[in-house]
């Protein structure tokens, strides 16, 4: 009888030939007391990156091919999607992470009964003007607005409980948020540091042209952690300032009229019905948001809570 799987390691590749025989190595050598399965994603890569994986692979090694770049996400995601183990590790495929932190931060999970253990990068090997600042800044700016504090949020290496991966909704570019999104399940979690090595092959994927991205999704996330299951929060005190905002200056007009005084009666009038048109169509938007939620949670049985334990004597 086959032994069941612990830890699902999930590693995304993309044009990573050059690492696939040093990273398979590394794996095996940090895992060897484990029992473990080993997922590669191949993200649409250019290179000769599946060849070397099925050269290389052995029984323990899964690898998926998408159609074509989808982007570290919903590479991801594929490989959570299809893991097997009590835990899921997440791991980049440059060697930059270190395997042999994997047993250190899953008996820690263990021991500490964490949902998810995050990797800090306490002595990151990057540059300090493309990478380093942008990334603390990055760092800052999430903690700020979302409250979740974590020291390294784009830290591929971390732990989870299969569960808690499987239900982190990943798409789009959200990886960098992955501790956020696991924070709204109500997730028990901690960071350790974490080794990193520099690049030693390929090009990475990353620079300031992420920044446009990265701001995008955190407006995203924050709507998500915020206002998901109660959107009519959002959009009902806009729609209510918006609404009243029109009155007042209607009041304005009708009083300015009375005493007499010249108006452009034209532009205070496109006024007034922008700001009342528009909070209406805000209204509009929560009870539609709501009754999207409602479908969302009601037509699909979905939960709107999430258990840890269940106690009975």
């Amino acid at each position: 009888m086959t032994a069941p799987v612990l830890v699902s390691v999930v590693v995304p590749l993309y044009n990573e030939a050059d690492n696939v025989g040093p990273l398979l190595d590394r794996i095996r050598a940090a895992l060897t007391t484990l029992s473990y399965e080993l997922i590669l994603v191949d993200d649409g890569s250019r290179d000769e990156t599946v060849a070397k994986v099925r050269q290389l692979a052995d029984a323990q090694t899964k690898l998926i091919i998408l159609a074509r770049n989808y982007g570290q996400t919903t590479a991801l995601a594929a490989g959570i999607d299809a893991a097997t183990g009590t835990y899921v590790a997440t791991l980049d495929g440059d060697l930059q992470n270190d395997p042999i932190d994997i047993p250190v931060m899953l008996q820690h999970a263990q021991s500490g009964n964490w949902d998810v253990v995050a990797g800090n990068r306490a002595n990151r090997q990057d540059g300090m003007l493309l990478r380093k600042l942008p990334s603390r800044m990055a760092n800052a700016l999430i903690r700020r607005l979302t409250g979740v504090y974590l020291q390294d949020y784009g830290c591929t290496l971390k732990i989870f409980r299969r569960e808690v991966a499987q239900a982190l909704g990943l798409y789009g570019e959200l990886h960098r948020f992955i501790p956020v999104l696991a924070a709204m399940q109500g997730s028990r979690m901690t960071q350790m540091d974490v080794r990193h090595h520099p690049r030693i092959h390929g090009v990475s994927k990353y620079g300031l042209g992420r920044i446009g991205p990265v701001l995008n999704d955190l407006l995203l996330v924050l709507f998500l952690q915020r206002y998901f299951r109660r959107p009519m929060r959002l959009f009902g005190p806009a729609a209510a300032l918006s609404l009243l905002t029109g009155l007042v200056v209607s009041v304005y007009i009708l009083v300015q009229r009375l005493m007499g005084e010249a108006l452009n009666l034209i532009a205070w009038l496109t006024l007034v019905a922008v700001l009342i048109l528009g909070g209406l169509q805000l209204l509009a938007f929560g009870l539609i948001a709501e009754m999207q939620m409602r479908t969302y949670f009601e037509g699909g049985r979905k939960p709107t809570y999430r258990i840890r334990e269940v106690v009975q004597k």
